[in-house]
Order: structure tokens, then sequence, then C-alpha cells
């Protein structure tokens, strides 16, 4: 895959390589994904269906876990993950604490 990657046979993330475009058409594990908004460079889409609960794994580590059930080839990030290490902040509710 040339525009993601895993380096971990344990992640169910994949990381962006590469700025992906809306609308773009990409292949994980054998079924086509739209990307469903400009995503950069580092940023993470599900490998697999992730249940709400179970732990996201990059690079070999988990990052945390799923707060919401997420679909196979979306995006993966503070709206539908948590950390279980740090507080998750947006720069929404980072003045309201």
């Amino acid at each position: 895959m040339k525009k993601l990657f895993k380096i971990n046979e344990q992640d169910n993330v994949y990381v962006v390589k590469v700025p992906l475009t809306k609308g773009e058409l990409l292949e994980i594990e054998g079924q086509q994904i739209v990307v469903p908004y400009d995503l950069g460079r580092g940023h993470k889409l599900a490998a697999c269906d992730i249940p709400k609960g179970e732990q996201v794994f990059k690079f070999g580590l988990p990052i945390g876990s799923a707060t919401i059930a997420i679909q196979i080839g979306e995006h993966v990030h503070l709206h539908n993950l948590k950390s279980n290490y740090l507080p998750t902040y947006s720069k929404d509710d980072r003045f309201n604490q």
C-alpha cells in the first residue's frame, strides 16, 4: 500500500503516508474505501472494524480505546478515540476545565 502503512501485525490502524484527498478511493484489507475528507500525513484510518472499548494499536503499542464503534476505513482521531494514559483535549474543551 503506497499511501498507508502499518508496521506491526497487532496494529488495527493504518497511518497516512501522503496527504489524502476527500473522495479518493483506497483499498483497505480488500475493501474499497472512500476518503471522507482531506487527511494529512500521520492521521490514522481503521484497518478493521474496531468495537467500542477496544484498544487501538499503532506501531505495536496501545494508544487508547475506541469511544464508539469504528468501521474499517474510518478516520481514527479525537472524535472516536480516548487515550488510556493522558486526558484527551480538543481545541474547544481545553479552556472549559
